[in-house]
């Protein structure tokens, strides 16, 4: 497998835990097919598109990638007949799981890409948590909620930046991009998936 191969096929992975994640919480607002597939698409392909409009990269990864737009309706059709067949309960929780892969995917892919582009460190790092938060923030406030990133005081967007440094260390060490990406967005999802397990919250923020 080329390293262009690995990271578009984790990209795709990416997107289809945020898609999912998008589905769950549409679903779970009782919106209908077309905004379940829309509120997906949005989680799905939000921050890659703004990370895609700030370095100036074209085509968008998504436009690029057609066959993710189809896999995107497919899921969004099928997903709910799935959770009915198989008596699954669509509860907050259940969403959780592909945010966290979702987060850790495109927090270290959206970091590579940047430092590719040539882009310094701290540049890349933050188009890797943009790429990695934005959608998640825009599916949120299409569902009329107060974005799940900003208000829940469990480590999220301080933990694609600290993933982000992490891709690029690996850089620095001259470790291969392919191993630097998946260790890097490894770690960004155990740490996530660890921190809801045990609610790990951030310091809350007090005027008095």
């Amino acid at each position: 497998m080329t390293l262009e191969t690995f990271l578009i096929s984790l990209e795709a992975l990416g997107v289809i835990a945020f898609a999912l994640s998008g589905i769950i919480e549409a679903a779970r607002k009782k919106f209908d097919l077309v905004g379940v597939v829309m509120v997906g698409a949005i989680a799905a392909f939000g921050g890659g598109t703004l990370r895609d409009v700030l370095l100036d990269r074209r085509p968008f990864f998504w436009i690029e990638q057609e066959l993710w737009v189809w896999l995107l309706i497919a899921v969004g059709v099928s997903l709910p007949f799935f959770f009915r067949a198989r008596h699954i309960e669509i509860s907050e929780k259940a969403l959780l799981v592909p945010d966290a892969f979702g987060l850790g995917i495109f927090a270290a892919g959206g970091t590579h890409l940047a430092l590719v582009s040539g882009q310094s460190p701290m540049v890349a790092v933050l188009m890797g948590v943009i790429t990695a938060v934005v959608g998640g923030v825009l599916r949120d406030v299409l569902v009329n909620e107060v974005p799940r990133a900003f208000h829940d005081h469990q480590p999220y967007a301080v933990i694609a930046f600290a993933g982000g440094w992490l891709v690029v260390l690996f850089d620095f060490l001259f470790l291969p991009a392919s191993v630097s990406v998946l260790a890097s967005a490894s770690v960004m999802v155990l740490v996530r998936l660890l921190a809801v397990k045990y609610g790990w919250e951030l310091k809350r923020w007090r005027f008095l």
